[in-house]
């Protein structure tokens, strides 16, 4: 009999399969586990429970020595939902424990009852929570072990939970009570379901003839799919009666990557859509497997079963790609959406997708869109199609990021864009103390899924990621926020950001002085001063930069970023044999890095090997195919200085059309249309100069270029006289 009949905080009810949360302030809700492998979950929280009951505390429960009672809550309550056999039937548990049953956002195990999808009910549709609900939630899934040893927690104590404040309920009983008396009714149910004889079942159908197929295909009525029974005789024996519960959840509600999920795990059934021979919408195809496999006549051979494919994108075209395919696989990787409330954390979700970027941009063998490329999507609705055939690539990587205090849940999805399918899929909860090692676990498991085998140096390179090298600590989560925020704006190019990016990279030198990427963002922030011509001095700019990016490579020789930098820097120096072996190490420790690329061939093109650098550029824009003003602007100075003056005035206009008032850019297209000929046009290009900045001096122009050749910087000099340029 009940224990007790006051109202607890967390009802398990496994007559109505409901479980009931209310913890006060913090969430509030009814969860219906309405299907029998819904059903099935619900119940295996209960035993979990159960078991923490029987031994007085809140621990991780084994499963091992508990088969048999998780086969008869699978094959009774569950519709057999999948092979009862040990090796799988722990490892969907594990799976659905991990991944499935914390997600109260999307519920794929159960409906929330009093509350509305946000867009309706449907496939990938989520349910309006707050961040907090859906941590509190998560929190009560621990699990321990692997597939193979699987241990289980309901960790009340994450949520502020004693065992006294949930109880398990079944009619009048509760708790142990409770869960024997639920346990007899299904070995009853059980049992009553053995003394059924075969034959009085498949009686109830008209007997099928089976000739000897390799498989046989069995079109069933819709009314059977609740759940029916196939008959079907090979010879003089009934082979097989399966119950149709496919799926651990409802098709219609399960999302695709649970399709995928539950397609690759259960075994003995398949279903495929209807062909053109069974049109009916309301009819279901089964394959069904003889004992023998005979060959049949040719006139009755009907072809094998199809594994239903995951759904599918929209697939792309070879022929309509901007670009050709590389001979490597190849990548795109879109921003991840920023799912928190706080759109401050938009840095943080870029950051996590920039490091991804960074990470598969270090292998050999794998070709990688920059992150300006595919950040130019950012906030758009855009197809895989789309992405696949304007930058070029196969597979496109897409997910996001939740953020909420302490913890973050990462989403991610690889698909392949030539087949529309989804490939590989991943969701994540983790601790923030966990981001680094959660990153690296992406990368690879990216290259697992396109077949890139890492290099015994790409392996150590990875495991001696300097993120979780240098930042440990308290600290180590708020220099990393430092970090990104500080790239942030290092990227924005202009005076305003730039002296952000130095206030940020000061505090970082206060709290983070024993990270390299302290030093490589000074150095950065000291190379734009000495752009925008903010600094003190140039000359002050130029060395500050230099003594930093060599602090950051004394502790890490393997930033690529660190070597283009202080290659840029050495040009400016006039140590020219210097700089390019710089830009030699940044390119080689980052194969696919478009922005070390373009720093690379800076250092060729102010060495006057201007030849050399052109397809340094070209590699850099196709790996980065929108492309930045920079890249099109130091593409057109090699090109000019090579004769190739449409090729130059091409790659010059599109510098300007990315930054109108990018100086140096109209001031190439001056000086190639003079060498063109095009005197007005030059003209003109020299007048958007002057408006850009009234005060332009030719003089203090011919010092800041850092050319190698006298010649080559008064033969530029010369040109914008002509244009009109004093």
């Amino acid at each position: 009999m009940a224990e007790s009949t006051k109202p607890h905080p967390i009802t398990i009810d496994l007559k109505q399969f409901k479980l009931h949360i209310e913890l006060k302030n913090r969430i509030a809700l009814t969860l219906h586990f309405n299907s029998p492998s819904r059903k099935f979950y619900l119940s295996v929280i209960a035993f979990v429970v159960n078991e923490m009951k029987r031994l007085g505390k809140i621990t991780s429960i084994p499963l091992e020595g508990h088969h048999d009672l998780l086969a008869l809550l699978n094959q009774t309550i569950g519709g057999s939902a999948g092979s009862s056999e040990e090796e799988n039937l722990l490892s969907r548990i594990y799976k659905k424990w991990k991944d499935a049953l914390p997600n109260l956002e999307e519920a794929p195990l159960f409906k929330v009852l009093g509350k509305k999808k946000e867009y309706d009910e449907g496939t990938s549709r989520t349910y309006s929570f707050t961040e907090d609900e859906k941590d509190c939630w998560a929190n009560l899934f621990e699990y321990i072990g692997s597939h193979e040893n699987v241990r289980l927690k309901f960790a009340l104590d994450k949520i502020g939970a004693s065992l006294d404040d949930i109880v398990i309920l079944y009619e009048d009983s509760l708790n142990a009570d409770a869960w024997e008396r639920f346990i007899s009714s299904l070995k009853e149910r059980e049992g009553e379901k053995q003394k059924v004889e075969p034959e009085a079942l498949v009686s109830e159908e008209p007997e099928v003839p089976v000739p000897q197929l390799e498989k046989r295909r069995i079109v069933l009525p819709s009314r059977y799919r609740w759940p029916a029974l196939i008959g079907v005789v090979v010879g003089v024996a009934v082979i097989a009666i399966w119950g149709l519960y496919i799926y651990d959840t409802p098709q219609s509600e399960m999302t695709p990557k649970e399709k995928i999920a539950s397609l690759q795990e259960e075994k003995p059934v398949a279903v495929v859509p209807p062909s053109t021979e069974a049109p009916d919408r309301g009819k279901m195809i089964v394959e069904v497997a003889p004992k023998k496999e005979v060959e049949p006549p040719s006139s009755e051979k009907v072809s094998k079963p199809v594994t239903p494919p995951p759904p599918k994108e929209e697939v792309a075209s070879k022929e309509k790609m901007a670009f050709p395919l590389p001979d490597v696989p190849s990548i795109a990787v879109l921003p991840f959406t920023n799912m928190s409330e706080d759109p401050q954390q938009e840095y943080f979700s870029d950051g996590i997708s920039d490091d991804i970027i960074t990470a598969l941009s270090k292998v050999q063998y794998l070709f990688v869109i920059s992150r300006h490329s595919t950040f130019s999507y950012k906030g758009k609705p855009v197809k895989v199609k789309q992405v696949s055939e304007e930058l070029g690539v196969r597979y496109v990587l897409e997910g996001s990021i939740q953020r909420s205090g302490d913890r973050i849940r990462i989403n991610v999805q690889l698909i392949d864009a030539l087949t529309g399918h989804h490939i590989w899929a991943g969701r994540y909860d983790r601790d923030l103390t966990d981001l680094f090692a959660l990153q690296d676990e992406i990368t690879l498991r990216v290259l697992t899924a396109v077949r890139v085998k890492l290099t015994d140096g790409e392996q150590a390179s990875m495991k001696e990621k300097s993120y979780e090298k240098y930042l440990k600590g308290k600290q180590a989560l708020d220099c990393y926020l430092k970090i990104l925020e500080c790239n942030k704006y290092i990227r924005g190019h202009n005076i305003e950001d730039t002296r952000v990016a130095r206030r940020i990279a000061e505090e970082m030198s206060e709290m983070c002085s024993e990270t390299p990427w302290t030093y490589v963002m000074l150095g950065f922030v000291h190379l734009m001063e000495l752009y925008m011509r903010i600094g003190k001095s140039p000359q002050e700019s130029i060395e500050k930069g230099i003594e930093m990016a060599p602090k950051a490579l004394a502790m890490d020789d393997s930033i690529a970023s660190a070597h283009g930098l202080l290659g840029q820097l050495y040009t400016f120096k006039r140590e020219y044999d210097k700089a390019i072996a710089e830009g030699e190490r940044a390119v080689a420790l980052a194969p696919g890095g478009s922005s070390v690329h373009m720093q690379y061939g800076v250092c060729l093109n102010w060495a006057c090997r201007f030849e050399e650098a052109i397809p340094i550029f070209q590699k850099a824009i196709r790996l980065d195919p929108i492309g930045t003003t920079s890249i099109y602007l130091n593409y057109g100075v090699a090109l000019k200085n090579t004769g190739r003056f449409e090729e130059a005035v091409s790659a010059f206009k599109k510098s300007v059309q990315r930054e109108p008032n990018n100086i140096i850019a109209h001031i190439g297209l001056a000086e190639t249309y003079i060498k063109m000929g095009r005197e007005k046009e030059a003209r003109a290009e020299a007048a958007e100069v002057l408006r850009i900045n009234p005060k332009f001096s030719l003089d203090s122009f011919a010092k800041m270029i850092p050319a190698k050749d006298q010649s080559v910087i008064d033969e530029n000099i010369n040109a914008l006289r002509k244009a009109g340029l004093k």
